[in-house]
């Protein structure tokens, strides 16, 4: 169904895999969306459906130039701010250029959101925030220390989010992500994220290496719900909905075993053959945490969150997709 009101959204990082997936989601809807993106970890295939859209509008820019931040919100209604750069072991190995983008930039795009007046302004937190608070569920107000230079520039948007709310009025809504998986997540590259990156190992009869002993535990939240709460936290006229964080996620979690004994299941439909690749147990990795869980109790009741896929449902959708795309 689509929205009554033509809206215009920004959504930073809109050629990402999160972002890509907002991008044709709210064009579906019947919104305007602009995309900025500087194409350093996003792909111009992911636009490939909408680039003719005359209500898509792309804008090759850094969110790390003031003025490219200014370009893009110019005449929008809502920020959906994307852009970042992911990966703790990115972030261990270059704590400088994750700063840059993550706080510099996100700054860069408060500065020009407060001052081109948008309505609200919706930005990707994370789970990392939570650091070394090992209590489960993850309750948004209570948290750890930081475990890597990434979750320490994600726990900084936060607090920038926060002031610039308080101090110039800007509604600001923050949704800590937890493990989001689904179509357009890349599978290659030294920081792939674990699901796509296992799917393409199994694909090519390759033994994917688990860090640690595969009892780590995640809370792996399918992109469709991710799109849920962005709407939600866009559209919520409720007054207590605003300027605060959400836990964004499915509410459960699966170990890293069962996760890659779900994804061989799978695909083993597609190929007999993968239901005997073995599994590789390697060292734990630098600033993991052990188990992440979500308490999602205050999205259900503040923004009415409900979550449709489980993570065993979001995998037999982003495998159809895997083998549709990549084979």
């Amino acid at each position: 169904m689509k929205a009554s009101i033509q809206n215009t959204i920004l959504i930073t990082g809109g050629a990402g895999f999160i972002g890509s997936n907002l991008t044709e989601y709210f064009l579906g809807q019947g919104h305007k969306v602009v995309c900025l993106d500087n194409f350093a970890t996003g792909y111009r295939h992911n636009l490939k459906d909408f680039i003719e859209n005359p209500d898509f509008k792309l804008i090759e820019g850094d969110i790390r130039n003031i003025a490219d931040c200014i370009l893009a919100v110019e005449g929008v209604d809502y920020v959906l701010h994307q852009a970042a750069l992911g990966s703790v072991p990115r972030s261990i190995n270059d704590p400088i250029t994750t700063n840059d983008v993550n706080v510099s930039g996100f700054l860069n795009m408060l500065v020009a959101s407060r001052d081109a007046k948008v309505k609200r302004f919706i930005y990707a937190a994370s789970s990392s925030t939570y650091g070394d608070s090992e209590g489960l569920p993850k309750v948004e107000d209570v948290i750890g220390k930081p475990l890597s230079p990434y979750a320490i520039t994600k726990y900084v948007n936060e607090l920038y989010a926060e002031i610039f709310s308080r101090t110039y009025g800007l509604e600001t809504i923050g949704l800590r992500y937890f493990n989001v998986f689904g179509r357009k997540q890349d599978p290659n590259g030294a920081y792939a994220a674990v699901i796509p990156k296992f799917v393409l190992q199994l694909m090519n009869y390759e033994s994917p290496v688990i860090n640690g002993d595969g009892n780590y535990s995640r809370d792996f939240t399918y992109i469709d719900n991710v799109i849920q709460m962005n709407e939600l936290a866009m559209l919520s006229q409720n007054p207590q909905a605003i300027n605060t964080v959400y836990n964004t996620a499915f509410g459960d979690r699966n170990t890293l075993n069962d996760l890659v004994g779900y994804l061989k299941e799978y695909l083993s439909e597609f190929d007999a053959k993968i239901a005997d690749v073995k599994i590789v147990y390697g060292a734990n990795r630098a600033g993991d945490i052990p188990h992440s869980l979500a308490s999602i109790e205050k999205a259900k009741v503040v923004l009415g969150y409900d979550p449709k896929y489980s993570l065993q449902e979001g995998l037999k959708e982003a495998v159809n997709w895997y083998w549709s795309n990549l084979k």
